[in-house]
């Protein structure tokens, strides 16, 4: 048995500070994975919906959180991000956790790991 190992100590150290730099920023910031389950959930996302991350974590994001009128044009900019095409200043409501409707403009970018994976 041969290992190779590789010192990832400044990798793990850039993730957590890109963490910790989505957690506290002042917008609600939220990701989708291929699939459109939720993967992040900011803090100021939390306070905007009233939805804990750990309540959010894992749910489709179109199917349980975009109002009946809005899941079709959320998912096609979804989509098109996915596929490099950004859009910007796109507003759609949010379902609270009391079920009220919150107004939000949304960015779409995607965001890709070290080998350019979505």
């Amino acid at each position: 048995v041969v290992g190779i190992g590789q010192d990832i100590t400044a990798r793990i150290a850039k993730e957590q500070e890109y963490s910790r730099l989505i957690d506290t920023a002042n917008a609600p910031i939220f990701g989708i994975d291929l699939n459109g389950l939720v993967n992040v959930w900011n803090r100021n996302a939390s306070k905007l919906t009233g939805f804990a991350s750990e309540e959010v974590m894992g749910r489709n994001l179109v199917n349980e959180f975009i109002t009946e009128d809005y899941k079709e044009r959320v998912q096609d900019v979804f989509n098109k991000a996915l596929n490099n095409e950004e859009t910007a200043n796109f507003e759609f409501p949010l379902v609270t956790k009391a079920g009220t409707r919150v107004q939000v403009l949304l960015n779409a970018t995607t965001r890709r790991d070290e080998q350019k994976h979505v």
